[in-house]
């Protein structure tokens, strides 16, 4: 999967609940609202199937947005901590 390399498996998964989940559930959920109102439907009270499906694509597309976040810091902190050992004379540390 390009989203997410093999190398991500190694990491743990992020909590179910985060806030990238939360914020794209909530705006799934708004979405489909959003639908009934200019569709000229009762918005809270049509399509309850509709709300439930757009609130859960959005938790799961936070949840492997959360997901990748965390595989690309852990990235970036690997190469970085890689480019330290390399170069310990640019990294003294300092007698404070």
């Amino acid at each position: 999967m390009v989203f997410l390399p093999d190398e991500s498996r190694s990491l743990p998964p992020p909590p179910l609940v985060n806030k990238g989940s939360a914020w794209l559930g909530l705006a799934g959920w708004v979405a489909a609202l959003l639908d009934n109102g200019f569709n000229r439907r009762p918005v809270i009270r049509a399509g309850l199937h509709r709300q439930v499906l757009f609130t859960t694509v959005g938790w799961f597309v936070g949840y492997y947005l959360a997901k990748r976040t965390e595989y690309i810091h852990a990235k970036l902190d690997r190469e970085l901590f890689e480019y330290v050992r390399q170069h310990p004379a640019d990294f003294k540390a300092t007698g404070i």
